[in-house]
């Protein structure tokens, strides 16, 4: 195996003898389980863990190594490497840390194209499309929506499916396939290049796991069916794990996820729904928020159709998501200056006082 064909650039190499790095090996993330990393090289693949300065230095859980990074390693055992240093990240695909307000988890780094998919007989939501199109969007990273399992419904109803993604949702490909028929993964397989990195999101249950089977042409992940009494996916993945295909291109396989929320990402927002962005430079107020001002654009293009009601709605959740998470970072970021300023005090007076002051004889 060439570097090339695992991911790795010119940009990377130039980092790495910038940096002072080429004494060690480069690695690429390909699991995570509990701080405990396996990283594959051109050569094999290592059990790895951090070196204590990493740990020690850290300040969020974005200083951790990440499923899809590029390391600086050294082995000290037949198949143990430790971490020495994250190499720069292209991209990054993240989402609100589940039951952590003010915090981000890293679902994959290094990613060229995500691949969102739903099930059509029983995932099928547009809201939660746009809330998967806004964190890729937010890191630049082109999307392909994938309809699964579409020898589940007849043609007339997948028509009208994918007629209600395109009347919310533009410049994003949209494909349609089935897992048992093979149906549509022509199309996939053009879109597979050597060297680069594809991510899959999606809810438990669409068919993520077969889909990468169909892929590889081996039962490379296990595979589960759907709970007939709640018509819900089971967790097959997990762990996030990074899959090379021996065709050409690299897979990220991602747990299903039930709560995809958004952090502080703008970016992400404008690029999901530009059209409401385009209306809103037309408003009146330069701070409208879109919700009851007068001469609003947004809501005068909402009322005459020319935005989707239900695609407006799902933006204003969405945007106050936003901003909660922002202010909660504010208000922990506050607290963390007024903490450090009571310590910073506390240090200063005893530093003042006269050796023995408080000292029994």
């Amino acid at each position: 195996m060439l570097p090339e064909e695992l991911g790795y650039s010119k940009e990377l190499e130039e980092y790495r003898a910038e940096n002072r790095l080429l004494d060690f090996d480069v690695g690429r993330i390909m699991a995570e389980h509990k701080e405990r990393y396996y990283v594959k090289t051109i050569h094999r693949e290592y059990e790895a863990e951090i070196i204590g300065n990493m740990r020690f230095t850290a300040k969020s859980r974005s200083d951790f190594p990440a499923v899809g990074d590029w390391v600086a390693i050294s082995e000290y055992d037949e198949d143990k490497v430790l971490i020495h240093a994250i190499l720069p990240r292209k991209t990054i695909i993240e989402r609100q840390a589940a039951g952590k307000a003010s915090e981000k988890q890293i679902l994959a780094t290094n990613v060229d194209m995500a691949f969102i998919l739903q099930a059509v007989d029983r995932d099928f939501n547009v809201n939660r499309l746009e809330r998967y199109l806004t964190i890729c969007h937010n890191s630049n990273i082109q999307s392909v929506i994938i309809l699964n399992k579409i020898d589940l419904i007849a043609s007339e109803k997948l028509a009208e499916m994918t007629k209600m993604v395109k009347n919310r949702i533009s410049g994003v490909l949209i494909l349609a396939i089935s897992n048992e028929t093979r149906e549509g993964f022509d199309q996939v397989y053009k879109l597979l290049k050597t060297g680069k990195t594809y991510c899959l999101l999606g809810s438990s249950g669409v068919g993520k796991s077969t889909f990468i089977n169909t892929l590889s042409g081996s039962e490379l992940m296990k595979t589960n069916t759907i709970s007939n009494s709640a018509q819900r996916g089971r967790h097959v993945t997990s762990h996030r794990e990074l899959i090379v295909l021996e065709g050409g291109g690299i897979i990220v396989d991602n747990p299903g996820m039930r709560e995809v929320g958004v952090t502080d990402m703008s970016d992400g927002l404008e690029n999901t729904f530009n059209a409401i962005y385009e209306y809103a430079s037309s408003c009146k107020f330069f701070d409208c928020t879109h919700i009851h001002e007068n001469d609003c654009a947004v809501l005068r293009a909402v009322e005459e159709g020319l935005i989707s009601r239900a695609s407006y709605e799902n933006f204003l959740k969405l945007e106050r998501e936003k901003e909660h998470y922002e202010s909660t970072v504010a208000e922990r970021r506050k607290k963390d200056r007024d903490f450090g300023k009571v310590v910073k005090e506390f240090k200063k007076k005893k530093s003042q006082l006269k050796p023995g002051k408080y000292t029994s004889e």
